[in-house]
């Protein structure tokens, strides 16, 4: 199974975390895309890679933007005007 196009790294009671889920909910659904949301916390290794720098978007696996999400490149990234 492919990795989804949109991955949201964050852990839970995290008001950024929220508020890029909430800012990527209607880019990726005008995209025709899912996004998968994955708390670190629950993954070791996440964990040790991201730490508190929550959250992280993963575009087709590479970081695309932390902290706050980068919509405008975001949605040039994603072919959206």
């Amino acid at each position: 199974m492919a990795e989804p196009r949109l991955q949201l790294l964050g852990r839970a009671g995290c008001h950024l975390c929220l508020t890029a889920a909430e800012q990527l909910a209607p880019i990726a659904a005008e995209a025709g895309l899912e996004v998968r949301e994955v708390d670190v916390d629950t993954d070791p290794e996440l964990q040790a890679e991201y730490g508190d720098r929550v959250p992280v978007l993963l575009l087709d696996g590479q970081e695309h933007s932390y902290f706050t999400l980068d919509v405008p490149r975001l949605r040039r990234d994603l072919g959206l005007r």
